[in-house]
């Protein structure tokens, strides 16, 4: 035992010796440098880190690796004489990375295979957005910032959701907002009606969900009116949102009385298949629940893939299948789709099977 010591104690020594010796090979006036707190606005900032070779021979750096693409390496790529200076240089580019940053700097020399690390770090302060920057889409003299009104997942509630965007007029003269066309479950309104030269303003969009009368991914056009030149009074937007269906809370014992659905196999792999060709399979849905399973909907995320379930009410303990049919015409190649599937099963109304094929010419 004290032998085994003995050696395990010698190693460690070496080792540590060894890590000394290679730490003093090239030595570094420093290790970590900090830039302190930068303004993204004022661009890249580099720093050089100055070395001695303490080696009896020359010494060269074969590679710099740096830890993230915002750093860009340099350094010396002559043999360092001994006794000799050289450098490693780190070039840091604060654009859109505001906050605390700690980079590294892996240095390979041809002394050994044990690398040398350094460092940076700092703290970026960002650039101030310019209305420009906050609202790039010019319709006329109004600035938005996008073409779409993205009213991400909402609920079958009583009452409409509603959500703000930010306009902004650049124009030299007030504009008044006159009317909305679309449809009737969209409305909107606008605070201020009237919007002054160089102000910025709300679009408050409210969307009746239950109205609306259907579920998953869903777009609407609306068209907003203005009191404009005949050229620029119309801007035309999408409206996206996903329905889903609201539950109310439920107790435990209401949850545990509730319609649960369960997929038997929810992927379905087609393998090969031939351009133009048409492939269907079935997946197996039970109701595992103790209530009627009502399938509200199933919507295939592709034009390609139809689904038709075999029956849209399952009584508790029932089983149906949904068919499901991919059309391989104008695809090639890796293929995978899904089918979501709506239902009343209050703790997972929305589910998916999905399905996949590789098509050939």
């Amino acid at each position: 035992m004290k032998k085994h010591c003995l050696i395990i104690l010698v190693l460690v020594t070496f080792c540590l010796s060894a890590q000394a010796q290679h730490v003093e090979v090239l030595k570094f006036q420093e290790m970590t440098h900090d830039f302190g707190t930068l303004r993204e606005e004022d661009g890249a900032v580099i720093h050089e880190f100055s070395f001695l070779n303490h080696h009896t021979e020359p010494v060269k750096i074969l590679q710099v690796r740096a830890s993230c693409g915002c750093t860009t390496p340099d350094w010396s790529k002559e043999p360092i004489a001994p006794g000799g200076s050289g450098y490693v240089q780190a070039q840091y580019n604060p654009k859109n990375r505001p906050g605390a940053f700690h980079k590294s700097l892996t240095i390979n020399t041809d002394y050994d295979d044990k690398p040398i690390k350094l460092y940076i770090k700092g703290s970026v302060v960002p650039k101030p957005k310019s209305i420009e920057d906050e609202l790039p889409v010019v319709m006329g003299a109004l600035r938005f910032k996008f073409k779409t009104l993205n009213m991400g997942k909402i609920y079958t509630r009583e009452e409409p959701t509603t959500k703000t965007f930010d306009v902004y007029n650049q124009g030299d003269s007030a504009i008044n907002f006159l009317n909305i066309e679309g449809p009737a479950y969209i409305k909107m309104t606008f605070e201020p009606e009237q919007l002054g030269p160089k102000e910025k303003g709300k679009l408050v969009l409210a969307y009746d969900a239950k109205a609306r009368n259907d579920l998953g991914f869903l777009s609407d056009n609306v068209v907003i009116l203005t009191d404009e030149s005949e050229e620029f009074n119309k801007k035309s937007f999408s409206v996206y949102a996903t329905l889903e269906e609201y539950f109310p809370p439920l107790t435990k014992a209401e949850l545990a009385k509730a319609a649960r659905l369960s997929i038997q196999e929810p992927v379905h792999d087609f393998g090969k298949i031939k351009k133009g060709e048409k492939v269907n399979t079935t997946f197996v849905l039970i109701n595992s629940g103790k209530s009627p399973l009502n399938l509200r909907k199933t919507k295939a995320n592709c034009s390609c893939t139809a689904s038709v379930p075999s029956k849209e009410i399952l009584q508790p303990g029932e089983s149906g299948e949904l068919n499901v049919t991919f059309d391989a015409t104008g695809r090639r190649g890796n293929q995978q789709k899904s089918v979501t599937i709506f239902s009343n099963d209050p703790m997972a109304p929305t589910q998916r099977i999905t399905i996949k094929a590789y098509v050939t010419e």
